[in-house]
């Protein structure tokens, strides 16, 4: 889609600079928004947006990102939340170290983001925040106890903001992506054993046969910020091919 949807809107994409995050700025900027990428690679980032280096876990590089992008543009409306960090293991498998870690960057990361901006997001008249969660927060998966445990508190996150902040005009939704074919996939399917079989499990367990498409996950976070879901607020909507939700035999080859 194109045209001038989000025209004269301004929205930051945290981890913006690749996977689901480049996909969601790609989509906002195709939808008439001014775009300020977020990510510890923010240099990286080429126009029309504006990348900012900012690191998710810590507050005073948050609020000088939040800073240098009222001052770039006046004014903020939307902010997507897709920076994040995975983990691997059972909670044997993951020490102290590594849950401060990820809870900082995956939950800590969101909240602080979402604090940094919400006094601006109060002067927009379409305020809008997207939290990125996953289907591992509401569905059991094997090896992902930290990681699972931090989606979770970001879909509980979502609703309590949604809450606290519905008086204030800020809308508050988040989009559950299943196994989604990003770089960071790729790269993981590369390192196992046996790449081309590793990748054909991950297939045959989508209900659709396939993985997720990062411009799906996009489109429905556009949908969520878009000023003409003015009505839709405390919600979080899958992404995910069925794999939550539907029982299905695999397709035979």
């Amino acid at each position: 889609m194109s045209g001038d949807e989000f025209g004269g809107r301004v929205a930051i994409v945290t981890g913006g600079a690749s996977g689901i995050g480049a996909a969601v700025a790609e989509e906002l900027l195709a939808r008439g928004a001014d775009v300020a990428v977020f990510d510890l690679n923010g240099d990286s980032v080429e126009g029309p947006a504006f990348g900012v280096s900012v690191d998710v876990s810590d507050r005073r590089s948050v609020d000088a990102g939040v800073a240098a992008v009222l001052e770039r543009f006046g004014r903020l409306d939307v902010v997507v939340n897709c920076a994040g960090i995975g983990a691997f293991g059972t909670v044997e498998d993951s020490s102290d170290e590594d849950w401060a870690r990820v809870l900082d960057v995956n939950v800590q990361g969101v909240a602080r983001v979402c604090a940094a901006a919400m006094p601006a997001l109060r002067e927009s008249d379409a305020a809008a925040i997207v939290n990125l969660t996953s289907i591992a927060a509401t569905t059991g998966i094997q090896q992902r106890a930290l990681y699972s445990a931090t989606k979770g508190a970001v879909h509980a996150l979502t609703l309590a903001m949604a809450a606290d902040h519905v008086h204030d005009g800020v809308r508050v939704n988040a989009v559950s992506p299943g196994t989604t074919d990003t770089p960071w996939v790729q790269r993981m399917v590369a390192n196992v054993a046996d790449p081309e079989a590793e990748r054909a499990a991950m297939n045959a367990r989508q209900p659709t046969g396939r993985l997720v498409t990062p411009a799906e996950v996009a489109g429905a976070v556009a949908y969520l910020a878009s000023p003409r879901s003015a009505s839709t607020t405390g919600s979080v909507v899958a992404v995910d091919g069925g794999f939550g939700g539907l029982r299905v035999r695999p397709v035979q080859a």
